[in-house]
């Protein structure tokens, strides 16, 4: 399987190493080789939420998710495919918190996105119930509303990314499974595939939980690991929550629930906490018990009175790729030259997916780039210089 056209090799083909993968091909105009041990988008692509917002905590999050919403909105001019499309809805994002510590955190991200230029308005109880009249609003010490987002396909990103990769001549190898890093002293100069060696230039790690193999074949340390969540679709016939109503983030319930539609007469819900470690990674669906349900169920039914007797239509699982400070790890890894590592990005990788593609692929080109990357180096850790949500450990940084 050894090729020695290959410029670069990314592993991984989820929607983070296909970005990179297509703004390798087109900034550069590079020699790509994809390499995934399942299909474009299958792994834990093919379980995120698709919320896109630009709300963060992190500044520098910020930053990466209003460049990225701009590619959502023009996905097909982005990528230069008439046909490609992210499958966007622009239905807002309202966020509320209750009086206490969260109304702070808010109150400091919501005039932290102003000061970007992201359009953020603070509404009241009336405002936002206007917008969203299935729920209540009563208990809200401070609302915000982003009207310029919504949620997305990330599969249909994806594929979109990869198809135009392909275009530019880039080559994706799906079903086959890296082993390790093949290298000339600390130099690494391609990777070692079930099929064989393939060669190249530079190697860009996008292997989100299956990061830590990285970790195996390099021996320097990768502060990763997986972590479960659990997504729920309700339904009620008395009140759908249709696509025309924004996606809530409920900072007063215990969860810190996100909740959009999800087609028809359905509620799409999930929680913005920790979920449950894994010793090794998998995608694989796990069981949900009757009392998760019940539990997530009740703060439904307390924010949407209606839903107080609703019916589960569906769930499912999805992997995060998490750090220790829930964001992700961007850049060089000191000592071992020629390889790149894009992982942890705990939930958000599908929102900031464009812009980390042209991030990465600019520290690949040694090109100046648009947004810092030194926040998300993989020294951080060690340094103390910890890129810390101010909500807590959760999917909301």
């Amino acid at each position: 399987m050894s090729d020695p056209a290959a410029d670069v090799i990314v592993i991984g083909a989820g929607v983070i190493g296909c970005s990179i993968a297509f703004h390798l091909a087109t900034l550069g105009r590079l020699r790509v080789h994809v390499v995934d041990r399942l299909t474009i988008g299958a792994g834990t692509s093919a379980q995120s939420s698709g919320i896109l917002r630009t709300h963060y905590s992190v500044p520098q999050n910020v930053e990466l998710a209003r460049r990225s919403f701009a590619a959502f909105e023009r996905f097909a001019e982005y990528v230069g495919d008439d046909e490609a499309d992210a499958g966007l809805v622009r239905c807002g994002y309202l966020i509320a918190a209750p009086e206490g510590p969260r109304r702070a955190a808010l109150q400091t991200a919501l005039a932290q996105q102003q000061a970007t230029g992201v359009p953020v308005q603070l509404l009241g109880a009336r405002e936002a119930a206007e917008r969203l009249p299935i729920a209540r609003f009563d208990d809200a010490a401070l609302i915000g509303f982003e009207p310029e987002a919504g949620f997305a396909d990330a599969y249909l990103v994806a594929s979109g990314f990869a198809r135009a990769a392909r275009r530019h001549g880039t080559r994706f190898h799906e079903g086959v499974a890296v082993e390790g890093l093949l290298r000339e002293g600390s130099r690494v100069t391609g990777v070692l595939t079930a099929q064989g060696p393939m060669h190249a230039g530079l190697v860009i790690s996008a292997q989100n939980i299956w990061t830590p193999e990285l970790q195996a074949w390099t021996g320097i340390a990768m502060p990763v690991y997986p972590e479960r969540h659990r997504v729920f679709a309700f339904e009620t016939p008395a009140a759908p929550y249709t696509q025309a109503m924004p996606v809530y983030k409920d900072l007063g319930s215990p969860g810190m629930l996100y909740c959009r539609s999800y087609g028809g007469r359905q509620m799409l819900v999930s929680e913005g906490i920790a979920g449950e470690r894994l010793a090794a990674p998998e995608i694989e669906q796990a069981d949900i018990p009757m009392d998760a349900v019940l539990e997530v169920g009740e703060q439904v039914a307390a924010r949407f009175p209606a839903y107080a007797e609703a019916g589960l239509a569906s769930s499912w699982t999805g992997v995060y790729d998490v750090t220790p400070d829930w964001n992700p790890v961007l850049g060089a890894v000191p000592g071992v030259e020629g390889l790149l590592v894009a992982f942890g990005f705990s939930g958000h990788g599908f929102k900031l997916s464009p812009a980390v593609g042209r991030l990465v692929a600019q520290l690949a080109l040694a090109q100046p780039t648009e947004v810092a990357a030194d926040p998300y180096a993989i020294e951080r850790f060690a340094q103390g210089r910890l890129l810390t949500g101010a909500y807590g450990a959760g999917a909301v940084s």
